[in-house]
């Protein structure tokens, strides 16, 4: 039996709901204990929690900006149901596993009932790399910034530090080759081919390939020709997505100044936190998207938090504050983008 919209969008809004309960049920910490962690960021919480708005309005008008660039003039989508669906995407990213790509699927057949299907797919395509070139750029640069802090003499130098930032100086470049490699030629068809070469899917990827050419061929046609031929919405994206990136630092920051944190007070103090906090993060999101295919990078996160902060010179006991206020975060954002799946669906 063939799936409806409406089918598919019930299917994933019970895979969240049941995700959410499931990540209730196996909180690392005793719910006295986290109830303490929450006494403790107090009003916090609010700037804390109230940042995603702007963080995930960031990414929308990324999104948006890709849209833009690859739809026909009959084809209209607003920016806030690019929004909408940009906060339940990633919470049903955050909710799967499956290297954080759960929510893809959904934006596709969501975005189908306003472009068409090669349109809406290239386009949640293009944002998805987009998304982790992004990434990548993070943990590049953040490589200057360390660099930056040591000359000042915030932050040590020493052979083990100078050996991780190379590696993550050769990863990225590899990364970026590869990237862009992707965006002049497309990819979907060489990923189609890839998957074929998993034990038990060749004859999938066969008659997937055969049964869709034309459509696959069309969809990495578009990659391309929005690297070549849209270059203003390809870095507009780029630089929305990275600036997404500088602004989920605060949250990190926030969590700093909560513990009275601020590297001596004034406006270089708070901009040395604010630079830790872009540390923090770059090293954290690095583990975490190395381990991507747990839900919710269940431990990863965790452990990337208390490793990145203790390399700050910071106490193990703030890394797991940080982690667990970051887990609440997630939580209240994953139940607000699976209650947002019933909003806003009329075609």
């Amino acid at each position: 039996m063939k799936l409806t919209k409406q089918g598919l969008n019930n299917f994933f809004f019970i895979l969240g709901i049941a995700a959410v309960v499931i990540m209730l049920f196996t909180f690392d910490v005793s719910f006295v204990e986290l109830w303490g962690h929450l006494k403790r960021a107090g009003y916090w919480l609010i700037p804390i929690i109230g940042i995603w708005v702007v963080i995930y309005g960031i990414n929308a008008w990324a999104w948006y900006c890709i849209i833009q660039g690859n739809k026909s003039e009959d084809e209209h989508v607003s920016f806030l149901r690019v929004f909408k669906l940009t906060i339940t995407g990633y919470a049903l990213n955050y909710a799967t596993p499956v290297g954080g790509l759960g929510g893809e699927p959904y934006r596709i057949v969501e975005l189908t009932r306003n472009m068409s299907k090669e349109h809406a797919t290239s386009s949640v395509i293009l944002y998805a790399m987009m998304h982790i070139f992004a990434h990548f750029w993070l943990w590049f640069t953040s490589i200057f910034f360390y660099l930056g802090l040591v000359v000042i003499g915030d932050m040590p130098m020493n052979v083990p530090t100078a050996a991780v930032l190379a590696i993550i100086a050769v990863f990225c470049s590899i990364a970026f080759y590869f990237f862009s490699k992707g965006y002049r030629n497309g990819l979907v068809v060489k990923l189609i081919r890839l998957i074929g070469k998993i034990p038990g899917l060749k004859n999938w990827s066969l008659r997937f390939q055969a049964n869709h050419a034309d459509t696959l061929q069309h969809i990495d046609h578009q990659i391309a020709a929005l690297h070549a031929q849209e270059k203003k919405a390809f870095y507009s994206s780029l630089s929305l997505e990275y600036l997404s990136r500088i602004v989920q630092s605060l949250e990190i920051m926030f969590m700093l100044l909560l513990f009275g944190i601020d590297c001596g007070g004034g406006f270089s103090g708070l901009f040395l936190t604010f630079m830790h906090s872009i540390l923090i993060l770059s090293f954290t999101t690095l583990l975490a998207n190395l381990i991507g295919f747990l839900p919710m990078q269940l431990g990863v996160q965790e452990g990337g938090f208390v490793i990145s902060i203790a390399a700050m010179g910071l106490s193990a006991a703030l890394g797991i504050f940080v982690s667990i206020i970051c887990r609440v975060r997630e939580i209240i954002w994953i139940f607000i983008g699976i209650m947002l799946m019933k909003v806003g669906n009329n075609d």
